[in-house]
């Protein structure tokens, strides 16, 4: 039995209803994910599906989005795990389905890199799990600075992710490390 799990973090209709919503990267974000997730399969890893979840808006149950992409390889079997808050492990329920079959590493990918995919990262990091950050299988959208206004890019955030996380939460990797 494996000790490693895939995690694939907010990857939810809901997104493409946000008014930041930017298909301009989610083409080759999508080929990596599902590559990434075939990769955990052929490695015995489980491969745990996370829905973001809040009261009200379109990540609201009510809304319908709160439902996972269809592009995704996802099995029946699979575990689908809900969130009310930004990390996926605390309070889901998830934290209990990894202690029971000895995950101790969690490989992280999903929507959106610096808030959801990073939160979960440091939560499991302090909680003791050995974590590695999927870099390209991750998505995120520019964002404007709140000091400067600047408009910050898809690869500064990636970048800014990538420089705060490697050695001190987690390993940055990329897709193409796990597919053989």
């Amino acid at each position: 039995m494996s000790t490693t799990a895939l995690l694939v973090i907010d990857v939810q209709e809901s997104y493409k209803h946000r008014d930041y919503w930017d298909e301009s990267g989610f083409n080759a974000y999508a080929e990596k994910q599902n590559q990434l997730i075939g990769a955990a399969r052929n490695k015995g890893w489980p491969v745990i599906f996370i829905l973001h979840n809040e009261e009200t808006g379109v990540f609201s149950p009510e809304s319908g989005y709160v439902r996972l992409m269809d592009f995704l390889d996802k099995r029946t079997d699979d575990p689908v795990f809900n969130k009310y808050a930004h990390n996926a492990i605390l309070k889901t329920g998830l934290q209990e389905w990894l202690q029971k079959r000895g995950i101790e590493n969690l490989v992280v990918s999903g929507i959106r890199t610096e808030q959801c995919c990073e939160t979960t990262t440091r939560v499991a990091s302090d909680l003791g799990y050995g974590v590695e950050f999927v870099l390209d299988a991750t998505l995120t959208f520019p964002m404007r600075h709140p000091l400067t206004g600047d408009l910050v890019s898809v690869e500064q955030i990636q970048k800014h992710t990538a420089l705060v996380l490697e050695k001190r939460f987690a390993t940055i990797k990329f897709v193409e490390q796990y597919v053989e």
